[in-house]
């Protein structure tokens, strides 16, 4: 049985993977209107389909120990950007607020001897070390590219070899 703190706690990781999908559905969005950012644009689709899937996940695990998952309102993402530096940039600046919240609810499992919860959380900070290092990677692309557009030309249709995962 889920602790009502664990629940709690659980519930905020909850909210913050749906804001995730919402978040990076957004920037799929933007990059869709702009020119020439077609495996931006997917990537950041993809990206929204992974945020989802860790939400439905943990709703299922809070469920599933005896819990209620409650499913919350979501506010309002960013969805209009600067530049595609700026937009990578709240990209990194995002899954880096996930990891921390993740590293909180680690602890707070800990705390409270809750291996269980301790133990299924293991699956997603591994999947943060993955997505901070892919995000890294991103920025660090961005930096590089200045404003090449034949860099940002490969850079966009070589994207998804980024992810790492499929």
């Amino acid at each position: 049985m889920v602790s009502k703190s664990v629940q709690e706690a659980l519930n905020k990781q909850v909210q913050m993977e749906a804001e995730s999908s919402q978040a990076y559905l957004a920037m799929a969005s933007w990059c869709e209107i702009q020119p020439g950012l077609e495996g931006v644009t997917e990537f950041f689709y993809k990206q929204s389909d992974e945020e989802r899937m860790h939400m439905l996940k943990l709703v299922r695990f809070v469920n599933e120990r005896g819990g209620f998952a409650a499913i919350p309102a979501l506010t309002q993402p960013m969805v209009t950007f600067p530049s595609l530096k700026k937009l990578f940039e709240e990209y990194l600046k995002h899954e880096l607020k996930v990891s921390n919240s993740i590293n909180d609810l680690v602890h707070l499992s800990l705390t409270e001897k809750d291996y269980a919860t301790h133990n299924f959380l293991q699956w997603y900070v591994n999947e943060q070390i993955e997505e901070e290092r892919v995000a890294r990677t991103l920025n660090d692309k961005m930096e590089m590219i200045g404003d090449d557009k034949s860099g940002l030309y490969l850079f966009d249709r070589d994207i998804m070899n980024y992810r790492g995962k499929e």
